[in-house]
C-alpha cells in the first residue's frame, strides 16, 4: 500500500486542480514528545480567513491484530485517561516517522503482548482524526506467534486476554469496544475473511 491514493471515480489532474489551504501566522502553543499543538488563521480553499487548531503528531499509530491458527485474538485492556474508561484494544503503540513502520509494530508487539509474529502483513491505513490532527494510523495482521516476555513501561497496568475472533467481533459491533484502531482493524480482518483475502484455514475459524 502507498501512503496516499485516489479512489478510482478521482484523478491525480483533478486533485492537483483543487484549492488547497493556505497556512497563516502559524503560532505553537505547546510541546511534549508525543504532540504539538499550533493555532493559525489560514485562508481555506473558499479564498475566506478561518481561525484554527491543529495537533501535530510525532509518532504514527500502529495497531496490530494477533490472530492465533485457533481463531482467537490477544487483546490489550487497559485505563484510557480521557475518558477515565476500561477499554479493550489491540496492541497497540507510537512508531517514530523516521522509523520503519513494519519493525516498529513487531516492536510495539513484542512489548505490549510478548508476542513475537513470524508474518506481519498490512492491512489497513487511516486518517484518525483529519479536521483536528495530523495522526495517522498503519494496521496489521500478525501471524504465527509465540509467546516471550512483555516489555511494559512505567505507566502501563495492562490486562492480557485471549478471544475468540467472534467474540471480538460481536463486542466491535455492539459498541463494548469503541477504540478506533481496534474497530476499523477487527472489521478489515472479518471483511478479509468473507471475501476470500484471508488464509482459508484461518478464515473458517472466525466467520
Amino acid at each position: 500500500m502507498t501512503d496516499r491514493t485516489l479512489p478510482p471515480w478521482d484523478s491525480e489532474d483533478r486533485n492537483a486542480r483543487r484549492p488547497r489551504w493556505q497556512p497563516r501566522n502559524v503560532r505553537v502553543i505547546h510541546q511534549s514528545p508525543w504532540i504539538q499543538v499550533e493555532l493559525s488563521e489560514p485562508v481555506a480553499p473558499t479564498g475566506r480567513v478561518a481561525s484554527y487548531g491543529t495537533v501535530r503528531f510525532r509518532n504514527r499509530a500502529m495497531g496490530m491484530v494477533p490472530l492465533h491458527e485457533d481463531g482467537t485474538v490477544t487483546l490489550v485492556g487497559q485505563m484510557r485517561y480521557p475518558f477515565d474508561a476500561w477499554s479493550w484494544e489491540l496492541p497497540e503503540g507510537g512508531v517514530p516517522h523516521d522509523e520503519d513502520p513494519m519493525e516498529g509494530a513487531r516492536r510495539e508487539l513484542r512489548e505490549e503482548t510478548g508476542l513475537e509474529a513470524e508474518n506481519l502483513t498490512e492491512i489497513l491505513r487511516m486518517d484518525l482524526s483529519n479536521s483536528v490532527s495530523d495522526e495517522v494510523a498503519v494496521l496489521y495482521l500478525a501471524t504465527g506467534l509465540s509467546q516471550g516476555e512483555t516489555e511494559w513501561d512505567d505507566t502501563e497496568n495492562l490486562e492480557i486476554a485471549r478471544v475468540p475472533f467472534k467474540d471480538v467481533l460481536e463486542a466491535v459491533i455492539k459498541g463494548q469496544i469503541r477504540d478506533s484502531l481496534t474497530v476499523a482493524a477487527v472489521l478489515r480482518v472479518y471483511h478479509m475473511a468473507v471475501t476470500g483475502a484471508l488464509e482459508a484455514s484461518l478464515a473458517a475459524k472466525i466467520v
